[in-house]
């Protein structure tokens, strides 16, 4: 019998214990790799390279304030940029007031659209449509399945912000990097049924010409609309989605208590576990000592005992966060194109050894130390 084939052998001798650890272990990683994904996700993931050029300029007040159209030209005259769009939410409601019927509707200008959102891949024919039909609009394809479109469909969505329904044809489906859930459509449609709307933006959405001017570029656009009236904040597409994040509070305080506790729970799990089970059989660990196993040995194979419980709960729980994740990205929202990466799951793999190591550590260097003697001797 190998040595390998021992420790996997006296991991699994009590099986309902041993499961049930597995089972925990394999719970609490899983929790752990999903909040490391999100982290990743929102905070270190730098999306395409094209939207890394990308520069959102708002009202520096308030995401409600409009800005005014004009506002176009000048940014389009800031050294560095080289398009620029308006896009204005427009809160309709498609249906009924159910989550899963809710999406984001923005208003844009269809001929310089997919100048700046140059990652969004659309068939040239359905893009010369959507140019031409003032009541035209494109959705993502991750929203095309989800509710059936196809190219040519007509929808209505019932205006809540703006006094007005939009009833839409569906001319384009485009292909983002990841899904966006996000439906376009043709802003001028709005101005021309919404007097107070006409010559005004939500916000602008430029392009720099180089990911390498992209702070340069903003702080001039800033510097344009300095003492304006309605003074503007301009700032990368991730920093600005970032800030939508921010709105449900320290989201990263809350990700690290998770991921703390999760860990904490891990431990506590494995560490019991390893206890009790060396514990039965310091009568056996005696043995081992008088057949000559070195105190290394035995250290050696409880401390694998506690990795391989570990290492198995950490596998389990890696491959279902995947699972999870695919799922949650397919729900839209703020977890759009979430992914569990490889990265992600060597580091999930790395803490559950790590953990198992750190619980099996102490009760199996004590058992290493154990007088022959009094091995022999113990009952219980």
């Amino acid at each position: 019998m190998t040595l390998a084939h021992f420790v996997t052998k006296n991991a699994f001798r009590n099986k309902r214990r041993s499961l049930l650890t597995v089972g925990s272990i394999t719970f609490s990683l899983l929790l752990l790799t999903l909040m490391m994904t999100i982290w990743r996700s929102f905070y270190l993931d730098k999306g395409s390279e094209d939207s890394a050029q990308r520069l959102m300029t708002r009202h520096r007040v308030s995401l409600a304030n409009f800005l005014p159209e004009f506002y176009r030209a000048r940014i389009r005259s800031v050294p560095g940029v080289t398009h620029v769009v308006p896009i204005t939410w427009f809160g309709g409601k498609y249906k009924d007031d159910k989550a899963e019927n809710f999406f984001a509707q923005f208003g844009t200008d269809p001929t310089e659209f997919f100048k700046v959102y140059t990652d969004y891949a659309i068939p040239p024919e359905q893009a010369t449509a959507w140019q031409r039909d003032r009541a035209g609009a494109i959705v993502d394809e991750h929203m095309a399945k989800k509710y059936g479109w196809k190219v040519g469909d007509k929808i209505t969505l019932k205006g809540t912000i703006f006094p007005m329904n939009l009833e839409l044809n569906i001319r384009g489906i485009y292909h983002p990097p990841t899904p966006t859930d996000t439906l376009y459509f043709d802003t001028k449609y709005v101005e021309e049924s919404v007097r107070w709307f006409k010559g005004s933006a939500g916000l602008f959405a430029s392009i720099a010409d180089s990911p390498q001017n992209v702070g340069r570029v903003a702080t001039s656009i800033d510097d344009v609309f300095r003492n304006s009236p309605q003074p503007t904040k301009t700032e990368s597409e991730k920093a600005f989605l970032l800030g939508f994040i921010s709105m449900l509070g320290n989201v990263k305080a809350f990700i690290l208590f998770i991921c703390g506790a999760v860990v904490f729970a891990i431990l506590l799990v494995s560490a019991t576990t390893m206890a009790m089970s060396i514990r039965e059989r310091t009568r056996e660990v005696a043995v081992l000592k008088t057949l000559g196993f070195p105190r290394k040995t035995i250290l050696a194979l409880f401390i694998g005992e506690g990795v391989t419980l570990a290492l198995i709960g950490g596998i389990l729980g890696s491959l279902g966060a995947a699972g999870l994740g695919a799922l949650a990205s397919q729900g839209g929202g703020l977890l759009n194109g979430l992914r569990v990466t490889p990265a992600t799951m060597a580091v999930a793999l790395v803490v559950s050894c790590l953990v198992g190591f750190c619980s099996a550590f102490v009760p199996s260097y004590t058992a290493s130390r154990l007088n022959i003697v009094e091995g022999l001797r113990h009952i219980g």
